[in-house]
């Protein structure tokens, strides 16, 4: 189950473009158009290419690569955008938020939230034959997770190679208190329901990530193996939602709580109050 090396040789016009298409919307908080018009349907080396070139952007401005994350683990969703394989993304060092934390208002354009396992490596990986008894002896713990997905494409308006150049619609994420060791959980069995404003939103289990958690894990380790950027020890890595994504608002609370792991939650702040009133 290994994630095939993307080809070499995208343009660096194309790269460059799109680049900055995405970044100018992240920076003006105004949705761009879906960049599929300026990189082909199959082309998934320019559009990681441009994902690269963002992120090195953005760890020049002082941020630091603390993880990755995994997309698309849903069967349902890949039948969707046409394709048989996972994406990724990188996760940086301000795009975590703290447990019961607080998302400022503004800070992400089209959030929505799912609730997934979270793993914190103790050890490399660096074989792109890896196993998962290999992933599981390189896990310190896992930790129940929120990641609060975002898009710089309008509507959402997506295909493989939008989410894939937009860092895999990444936006932020925040991990529970509660550490537990992989001998003491059967990740697949595990049930998760997430909760907005005290109403449950979304279910689901451990297998409904590409059939475990760690079987997501194992196609990341891979992949990132065969394009020569291994995981490494202390990385966090997202695994995946266990169920639908929710869409958020300012004022919205989640909750979630996933069996035999425990439960993170997340606050939006509300939208801040206008002249002559307040919305608190």
């Amino acid at each position: 189950m290994s994630g095939a090396t993307p080809p070499v040789s995208p343009s660096p016009t194309a790269v460059q473009e799109v680049a900055d298409l995405l970044a100018d919307a992240a920076a003006s908080g105004k949705p761009c158009p879906p960049i599929r018009s300026l990189v082909s349907a199959g082309d998934v080396s320019t559009a990681y290419a441009v994902q690269r070139l963002n992120n090195e952007r953005r760890i020049a401005e002082g941020h630091r690569l603390v993880g990755r994350k995994i997309g698309l683990t849903s069967e349902a969703v890949q039948r969707q955008l046409g394709v048989d394989q996972p994406d990724f993304g990188a996760l940086l060092s301000d795009m975590v938020i703290p447990q019961d934390g607080r998302v400022p208002f503004g800070r992400l354009l089209q959030p929505k939230v799912e609730a997934e396992v979270a793993l914190v490596l103790d050890a490399d990986l660096p074989d792109a034959d890896c196993t998962v008894d290999d992933v599981i002896a390189a896990t310190e713990y896992a930790l129940p997770a929120l990641e609060i997905v975002d898009s710089r494409i309008a509507d959402w308006d997506i295909t493989f190679v939008d989410t894939v150049a937009d860092n895999a619609s990444s936006g932020l994420y925040v991990l529970g208190d509660q550490r537990v060791r992989l001998d003491e959980v059967d990740l697949v069995a595990a049930s998760m329901s997430l909760s907005k404003n005290g109403d449950v939103a979304s279910e689901g289990t451990g297998a409904a990530c590409l059939g475990s958690p760690l079987k997501a894990a194992l196609w990341l380790a891979r992949t990132l193996a065969e394009l020569g950027d291994p995981l490494r020890a202390g990385d966090v890595v997202l695994t995946g939602a266990l169920g639908p994504m929710v869409a958020a608002a300012p004022g919205d609370v989640f909750a979630a709580s996933i069996s035999q792991l425990g439960d993170v939650s997340v606050r939006f702040a509300p939208e801040p109050a206008s002249e002559g009133g307040s919305n608190e």
